[in-house]
């Protein structure tokens, strides 16, 4: 049986990682979901340091981002990802309430795969994050892992 996806989720308000994880589990995803809560631990978890420096599961399939983090932005974790060889070749999918054209632009600028602004609607909410889900988490291949080994 084929290992299931991991999923970094880079949320800091607690009902919307609820929302998540519970629409993610009636799809009947049941990847593992690692919850980080700021942007600063976010970049440690990704990069093996402080709490997470004696960690072994590697990268995870998909990056799901939030902009609007405490300590470090969404869109500076994004950055940091990418300006690093061995994190630039993970999926990042920014999910956020900011429909501002500037955080879109930069976001993509950034490289972010690709951009969903958080449904207001609870029903609209669960809909897209089953389908992002089915997508990273089934569908997409995710870079070999010679391409993202740790340090």
């Amino acid at each position: 049986m084929p290992q299931l996806k991991r999923i970094l989720l880079v949320e800091d308000d607690p009902n919307d990682v609820e929302l998540i994880i519970a629409a993610l589990s009636e799809n009947d995803l049941n990847n593992k979901v690692v919850t980080i809560h700021d942007g600063e631990e976010a970049l440690d978890y990704l990069n093996y340091r402080g709490k997470f420096a004696g960690r072994t599961d590697g990268y995870p399939a998909v990056v799901l981002l939030d902009l609007k983090l405490p300590r470090v932005s969404g869109l500076e974790v994004l950055r940091q990802m990418k300006a690093d060889e061995k994190l630039m070749y993970l999926p990042v999918v920014i999910f956020t309430s900011s429909k501002e054209d500037k955080d879109i632009v930069l976001g993509y600028k950034l490289g972010a795969n690709s951009y969903v602004v958080k449904p207001i609607d609870f029903h609209a909410f669960i809909d897209v994050i089953k389908l992002i889900g089915a997508y990273w988490a089934i569908v997409s291949e995710p870079p070999p892992i010679e391409m993202c080994r740790p340090r």
